[in-house]
């Protein structure tokens, strides 16, 4: 048996991010509050965090729930029904607004799940959260399905998402598939009379410590590649995560410096919409993925 749901297409099963075939594996739908201000609104997202992950960064902050083999006990949901359940309880205490995060390894649930929602007469938002390593193909699929595309744009060089994400094709992939995600939505984000947004595209980008020059480039392709008028989010929250083997030049948070650098190239490329961070937020986003799921 063979993968076709990310461009890694792997011959056999388990794949690269070792995914059940067979079943979802869901971590947990939480209220998060922490998303962009769009999406988050003032009660939340309710977020489902898929299991695994087609990456494997080694400096994943979900690492507990992304990696290819994980503890049995984080895994609380196993069908779509189980899904459903828990999301359209979460979405009584949030507002009207679902993210699928990381679900790339299962996005042929994403219709099953939508559907089950409208089922019960309920219609969120979507948010399709992907770290960007998607194939073209499957995005005009679960184009009907999806509200918003939430996507990392990780790297622009491709040795540096070789050694960090074992994917040295990433910055074609991601671009390709981020061109798509902006055909079909366009550079705008409406917005209803709460500020919540409905349609559209975010790209996020995590600044990395000693990787300056990066970001700066992944800003320059999404400026010359799509428009000055998409939203990005620009992220300075990255933190060395605990229990993991990291290169040295992941040890530790990025600096006042070199966020600023990538601040300034942001606005002088023409940026004018989307969010930057305090530095602290270093401190501010560090998930707990347990019996309770919380960010510190």
């Amino acid at each position: 048996m063979s993968c076709q749901k990310c461009p890694r297409r792997c011959n056999a099963l388990p794949g690269f991010c070792h995914s059940d075939s067979k079943s979802p594996e869901v971590a947990a739908v939480y209220a998060h509050t922490g998303e962009e201000p769009p999406i988050s609104g003032r009660k939340g997202i309710s977020n489902i965090f898929f299991a695994h992950c087609n990456l494997q960064c080694v400096f994943c902050q979900n690492h507990r729930i992304s990696r290819a083999k994980v503890d049995p006990d984080l895994i609380t949901l196993h069908s779509v029904e189980q899904i459903v359940d828990a999301t359209a309880a979460s979405l009584q205490q949030t507002e009207n607004i679902v993210g699928l995060v990381s679900a790339t390894q299962y996005n042929d649930l994403v219709e099953p799940i939508v559907e089950g929602l409208h089922s019960r007469g309920l219609y969120p938002t979507v948010v399709y959260n992907t770290n960007g390593y998607e194939s073209v193909e499957v995005l005009q699929r679960i184009a009907p399905n999806v509200d918003i595309y939430l996507p990392d744009f990780k790297y622009s060089d491709g040795d540096l998402a070789r050694r960090f994400s074992n994917a040295a094709d990433y910055p074609e992939v991601a671009a390709l598939a981020i061109k798509e995600m902006y055909n079909q939505k366009g550079s705008s984000l409406p917005t209803d009379d709460d500020d919540m947004a409905f349609r559209g595209l975010i790209v996020r980008h995590l600044v990395l410590p000693g990787q300056v020059q990066n970001s700066i480039r992944c800003l320059e392709w999404l400026a010359d590649n799509l428009s000055t008028n998409i939203h990005i989010s620009l992220m300075a929250q990255y933190f060395p995560p605990d229990g993991v083997e990291l290169p040295d030049q992941l040890s530790r948070c990025i600096s006042e410096e070199e966020y600023r650098e990538v601040t300034d190239a942001f606005y002088r490329l023409g940026f004018h919409n989307g969010w930057v961070q305090e530095l602290d937020a270093s401190s501010n986003y560090r998930p707990k993925f347990d019996s309770n799921i919380s960010f510190e």
